[in-house]
């Protein structure tokens, strides 16, 4: 099996216990927390693959529905558990956008996208799904809030594209950009820092 393609089941399947998670939060039915993992998980990348003019990966192979249905399913019957972790939720949101950036910016690029569409493929691969879940539940999406989010996943795939161009072997450089999109976001909610606000 191709490391992309395991890559993108795993941020599927991490994304999809993100959605349900957070719907649960809201005292949702199980069907509304399915539904909210679902968009979650498929949101970002069926948009690029509208961009990209091609079918969503989803729509063609059945394993990816699979991953969505086992974290929904994870997510229901481990929410008590892991509601106690308070970081639960944002933790495996890192981590999705870790991995969505890079597989997006690789389909991207492989669907013959200049690095500079690649890059914002990549980004939009790893957020709109956050935003979709965000605005399902009637929460202002965090690429609005003052947080470092969208341009955490920008700096790693600039980083991507960089390491390729110095002949970095692709999946290490996968790993080194995923790890570094993680870091930045970890860090900078650990310490606070954020983008400046318009106009302040």
């Amino acid at each position: 099996m191709d490391l992309l393609y395991i890559i993108d089941l795993i941020g599927v399947l991490v994304f999809s216990i993100s959605g349900t998670m957070a719907a649960e939060d809201r005292d949702i039915d199980v069907f509304g927390a399915a539904f909210t993992g679902f968009v979650t998980a498929i949101g970002g990348g069926s948009l690029r693959d509208v961009f990209l003019n091609t079918r969503p990966a989803w729509v063609d192979d059945g394993n990816y529905l699979l991953a969505i249905l086992i974290g929904v399913i994870i997510a229901l019957i481990t929410h008590k558990s892991l509601g106690k972790l308070r970081r639960a939720l944002f933790m495996f949101d890192a981590i999705g956008i870790s991995f969505f950036t890079i597989v997006g910016l690789q389909k991207s690029l492989a669907a013959d996208s200049s690095a500079i569409a690649a890059i914002v493929l990549g980004m939009f691969s790893a957020v709109m799904g956050g935003v979709t879940r965000d605005t399902l539940m009637n929460e202002t999406p965090l690429i609005f809030r003052r947080e470092i989010y969208a341009t955490a996943c920008l700096s790693g795939a600039i980083l991507f594209i960089v390491l390729a161009n110095l002949g970095v072997n692709e999946n290490t450089n996968a790993f080194i950009s995923a790890s570094v999109i993680f870091l930045i976001r970890i860090i900078s909610v650990r310490y606070k820092l954020s983008l400046p606000l318009v106009g302040g």
